[in-house]
C-alpha cells in the first residue's frame, strides 16, 4: 500500500472552497476529509470521530503541552486543530486527506509534513468580484465583509508559499484543473 497525501486548501471567505472541495469528493471516492479536534460541544447529530474529536478543553491543553497537535488555533473560545495521531494513521493507511484551513494552518502542516503534503491556494478573479460574491451570499454585514476583504488581502500576499495556484471564476473549471493536479500527483 502507498502513502497517502496531505491535500492543504486555503483561500479567502467567498471563494467557493468547500463547494470545490465538495465537487472534488464526489468524482474522487478515495479522498477523505480531515477531522479536526475540538472543544466546543457537538451539534445535532454529530459523532466523536466522524465530524470531528470532541475533547474536553483541559484534554485539548493538555494535548498541546504534550505537542500532540500539528496545527490548532482558539476560536471564539473554542480551540480547534489537527491531533499529529490522526494524520500519521492516515497516512499509513494510504488515505488522501483534504485540510481546509488557513495560511497560518497550511504552513504549519506543511512544516511538519514536507514530504506528504501539497499546498493548493483558490483564489478569486479579484477584490472586487470577492466582494461581490460576499454580498450576494449575504450572510454578512457590511463591516464584516470589509474585515473578510482585509483578511483576503493578508491570505493573497501569502499564495507564494503554496505549490498550486488556481483561480476560481468558474467552480467547473477550477474542479477541473485540480483534478488535473490530482492526476499529476497521482491521485485518484
Amino acid at each position: 500500500m502507498s502513502k497517502g497525501k496531505l491535500l492543504i486548501f486555503s483561500a479567502p471567505s467567498g471563494t467557493g472552497k468547500t463547494t470545490i472541495i465538495t465537487e472534488l469528493r464526489k468524482k474522487i471516492s478515495q479522498l477523505e476529509f480531515s477531522i479536526s479536534a475540538t472543544t466546543r460541544e457537538p451539534r445535532g447529530k454529530e459523532q466523536n470521530g466522524v465530524e470531528y474529536f470532541f475533547l474536553t478543553k483541559e484534554d485539548f491543553q493538555s494535548k498541546i503541552k504534550a505537542g500532540e497537535f500539528v496545527e490548532y488555533k482558539n476560536v471564539y473560545e473554542n480551540y480547534y486543530g489537527t491531533l499529529k495521531s490522526y494524520v500519521d494513521r492516515s497516512l499509513k493507511e494510504g488515505k488522501n486527506i483534504i485540510f481546509d484551513v488557513d495560511v497560518q494552518g497550511a504552513l504549519e502542516i506543511k512544516k511538519e509534513y514536507p514530504l506528504d503534503s501539497v499546498m493548493i491556494f483558490i483564489y478569486p478573479p479579484s477584490i472586487g468580484d470577492l466582494r461581490k460574491r460576499l454580498e450576494i451570499r449575504g450572510t454578512d454585514s457590511p463591516e464584516i465583509i470589509e474585515k473578510r476583504l482585509k483578511y483576503a488581502q493578508k491570505e493573497l500576499d501569502q499564495i507564494d508559499h503554496y505549490e498550486y495556484k488556481v483561480k476560481n471564476e468558474r467552480i467547473d473549471d477550477a474542479v477541473e484543473e485540480i483534478l488535473k493536479i490530482f492526476k499529476k500527483l497521482k491521485i485518484k
